[in-house]
């Protein structure tokens, strides 16, 4: 019987999984971060509720990955340290990001994120891994379907010329 045979869980993470979830993670971290900031900033509620979501989220996910290194002998990457609350009244016109620039920018992410766990999925070996990430591609699918309802909703929305038929 070969390595990678048997119960997924007992065999050893390859080095793409490895720098697959630890790269994961790392940008986890950093968007968690951003979000928070983003929170400070934003003035519409909804836009605060679906950001709340992704951190939440994007938390859990971090969590779990942290443990799957940890279980394989992987020290995960540092976080960064959540950041305080802020009054997005206190925060002066110039320097404060307005609902729409948040909303576009979590829109990217969310594109940028649902291409990187393919990629992560496309390398597994490890079912369990693999697992792991088709359920983030589906909470960020999920995701990403409610941001786009609010943007249209909002006129958030710039849209590219349109095909029209004559």
């Amino acid at each position: 019987m070969g390595v990678m045979e048997g119960n997924p869980k007992k065999e050893p993470m390859h080095y793409g999984e490895v720098i697959g979830v630890w790269a994961y993670i790392g940008a986890n971290n950093g968007l968690i971060s951003g979000y928070e900031a983003f929170v400070n900033h934003a003035g519409d509620e909804d836009l605060k509720k679906l950001l709340q979501e992704a951190i939440q989220t994007m938390k859990s996910e971090v969590k779990e990955l942290e443990s799957l290194l940890k279980e394989n002998g992987i020290t995960p990457p540092p976080s960064l340290p959540s950041r305080g609350t802020a009054n997005a009244e206190d925060i002066p016109t110039g320097a404060r990001f307005m609902d729409p620039e948040i909303s576009a920018a979590v829109s990217i992410n969310v594109g940028q994120g649902m291409v990187s766990i393919s990629q992560v999925m496309g390398q597994c070996l490890r079912e369990d891994i693999a697992a792991m990430f088709a359920k983030y591609l589906k909470d960020k699918i999920m995701f990403g379907a409610k941001l786009l309802r609010m943007n249209k909703d909002k006129g958030w929305i710039i849209p590219p010329p349109l095909l029209t038929s004559n």
